[in-house]
């Protein structure tokens, strides 16, 4: 029987979670996070708010890892420089001014000196999807623009970028729930407010348009009446992150496998919640609403969701772009580099779903 079968919650002919079975699924005991010989050369990385700043870490630290970046409601890489001073008042607001886009080439640059980040030649490759709104009184739109001048910066064509702004929307991830999707209005912020979850009603499906750019081969081959059905199926899976434990990981993440991926041969998303929007946070609004899971069961997609928890030092459950999980002694945190302990955290957990299972007898 193959692995993902034999995780701790199956979630036969279902697409998305909701309601009481969402409840259910989540309480039950995480197992081991599955191989499952996922295809290593279209892997992506998308994420919102210090998702967004962890993906740009991890795509510039590792970019001959993947084909594609997403980043909603971020600013520039590099932007803290190790510093919450300056990640709470340049980086999302810009009290301190904005961000020098030529100090941070320099910082991306010393660290391709000593291999601390991957190549130009890699980084140049990438499709890249950028999301803001023009409401955001979190991280300010301007922010989300000096991130699309910096890229525009790395790639090798313009054409290998998307913007898009939405006029109306405020901080956070906008979606567009479907009639099957049992969601209260209470786990929903309206399109301008982020509400308690940070998961928007906006009327928009960025994770459709932000996989069908990152992809556009794949979505090509499905029609449009395959990719709004509601037939194609998945399970919504719950993993250990114990033995991958670096300082700020939850116990428990999540990984969205369609059936057409339980033996191998599709290539994963790894999706990084921002601020206040973890499972321990916010139950499964993120994981099972976010519109990823829709897009990856017609597309033969995992997803991967990662789990962050609050602590002392990130009371608000956030993705490390400042360098709290790094060594208090250390003077410049390599929290935005291929020594970051989050960033190789996250490349482990990629390393295990791009394995093959190992046959037992």
């Amino acid at each position: 029987m193959p692995m993902a079968l034999r995780v701790a919650h199956t979630l036969s002919a279902l697409l998305l979670l909701s309601g009481p079975l969402a409840a259910s699924a989540m309480a039950e005991t995480p197992e081991r996070l599955p191989a499952l010989n996922a295809i290593s050369e279209q892997a992506s990385v998308v994420g919102v708010s210090s998702g967004g700043y962890m993906a740009t870490q991890l795509a510039v630290a590792w970019p001959e890892r993947f084909s594609g970046v997403g980043v909603l409601a971020a600013g520039p890489w590099g932007c803290s420089q190790g510093s919450l001073n300056l990640a709470l008042n340049q980086c999302m607001q810009t009290r301190a001014g904005q961000p020098d886009l030529d100090e941070l080439e320099a910082r991306w640059a010393g660290y391709g000196r000593r291999d601390r980040v991957g190549h130009h030649e890699d980084l140049a490759q990438l499709r890249a999807f950028i999301w803001y709104g023009d409401a955001d009184d979190v991280v300010q739109p301007e922010l989300a623009e000096l991130l699309v001048k910096q890229w525009l910066g790395w790639l090798t064509s313009p054409e290998q970028l998307q913007l898009v702004r939405n006029q109306a929307a405020g901080h956070g991830w906008p979606v567009q729930l479907r009639e099957e999707e049992a969601v209260g209005p209470q786990e929903l912020g309206n399109c301008r407010q982020g509400g308690g979850s940070h998961v928007l009603a906006c009327d928009e499906d960025v994770a459709q348009e932000m996989l069908a750019w990152l992809y556009p081969e794949r979505d090509a081959t499905v029609s449009a009446a395959t990719s709004t059905t509601t037939s194609a199926t998945g399970e919504l899976v719950a993993f250990d992150q114990s033995e991958f434990a670096v300082k700020g990981l939850a116990d428990t993440g999540y990984v969205f496998i369609p059936a057409a991926c339980e033996e191998g041969a599709c290539p994963v998303t790894i999706a990084l919640h921002g601020c206040q929007m973890s499972t321990n946070a916010i139950g499964d609004t993120f994981v099972s609403h976010s519109g990823l899971n829709h897009w990856a069961a017609s597309h033969q997609q995992i997803v991967l969701y990662p789990q962050v928890d609050s602590s002392l030092s990130n009371p608000q459950g956030c993705w490390d772009w400042w360098g709290y999980a790094e060594s208090l002694w250390q003077k410049n945190p390599l929290h935005d580099t291929r020594e970051g302990v989050q960033a190789s955290a996250l490349m482990s957990m990629l390393d295990r779903l791009e394995a093959a299972p190992v046959m037992s007898d």
